[in-house]
């Protein structure tokens, strides 16, 4: 485990400069990141938000341990130091900035990346742990960076020229075989709600990460099919790319704790919620920061074919970075 300690100058109440520092904990050769030595909530630096903003760059996905003292207004304040919040969902929330992710409702146990069915998908997520099960509950993200650094050199002729269909129509909670004999009326009512507006958008299968010029792979379950292929060659195709994305050696996983917060970049990564845990309750609170429209790599942006996502999210474009 390789710890990096990195040093914050600030004020001391008009007395000089006093040195503070958190603690990067990496957990994984190619993703994943633990920060000690932090408080989230109250007031932080500029130089504290810039390092944590920094790790989660590099590390795809950074952990918090107990933050106990954060609750859903602290967690917003704090998404705010480092981005733009979106409402909580766009057919969801209902005007809400905190999403609560309730397994009453639903269990996303499939890999995605959020809220791609629109054309300005959401720069990160913050997931704090609220009320956990006695076992399970675990969560998996993938770096989407790495999938594509791994591509060998035809793969990646011919997903940087490949475009794809994502909706919103994709049952993301369902089995892989369809069934729906046992959801109870409430998961009915919450998938119905989740189509309640028909939201349907092209992506490049690449796209330019704008704070990084990092080039990842943009797939998941939302994706319909690819354009220009059959829905069958675009399910072989799938999961063929797909496999590369979760490969192990590209994942981390997480086992929550009482007090936990979790931040991930949602442009360069997929997640997993693993529904092990039988029928205990399992709560989590969402906050999402709104992101850019994606450009590809010939400098095509994606296209919204279906459904206006204004009041959803702002479209927020950071200046990027040299690659």
């Amino acid at each position: 485990m390789i710890s990096q300690t990195v040093d914050l100058a600030r004020d001391a109440c008009g007395n000089g400069r006093v040195t503070e520092s958190i603690d990067v904990v990496k957990l994984g050769a190619n993703i994943g990141a633990r920060i000690d030595g932090v408080r989230l909530a109250g007031k932080r630096g500029t130089e504290t938000v810039t390092a944590i903003n920094d790790a989660l760059l590099e590390h795809k996905v950074i952990f918090f341990r107990d933050q106990h003292d954060l609750d859903d207004d602290g967690q917003l304040a704090f998404a705010r130091t480092l981005g733009t919040p979106t409402t909580a969902h766009p057919t969801l929330s209902e005007g809400a900035a905190v999403l609560p992710i309730d397994s009453r409702y639903d269990k996303a146990n499939s890999w995605h990346t959020d809220v791609t069915f629109v054309d300005r998908i959401p720069k990160a997520s913050l997931l704090r742990a609220v009320s956990l099960p006695a076992y399970g509950g675990t969560t998996t993200w993938a770096s989407t960076e790495v999938a594509y650094d791994q591509l060998p050199p035809p793969l990646r002729v011919l997903t940087e020229n490949l475009w794809a269909v994502h909706t919103n129509t994709y049952d993301y909670a369902a089995d892989y075989d369809g069934r729906h004999d046992d959801l109870t009326d409430a998961v009915r009512e919450y998938r119905k709600e989740f189509v309640r507006e028909y939201y349907e958008t092209e992506h490049p299968v690449v796209r330019v990460h704008p704070e990084t010029g990092k080039r990842v792979l943009l797939l998941g379950h939302f994706i319909k099919q690819f354009v220009g292929l059959s829905q069958a060659e675009s399910a072989t195709l799938f999961g063929l790319l797909q496999a590369r994305v979760i490969k192990l050696e590209n994942t981390i996983r997480w086992n929550w704790q009482p007090g936990d917060l979790a931040i991930w970049d949602n442009r360069a990564t997929q997640h997993y919620a693993v529904a092990d845990y039988d029928d205990q309750y399992r709560r989590l609170s969402r906050v999402t920061l709104a992101g850019d429209i994606p450009v590809d790599v010939h400098g095509q942006h994606s296209r919204a074919v279906v459904g206006d996502a204004s009041a959803y999210s702002d479209v927020v474009s950071p200046i990027a970075l040299a690659s």
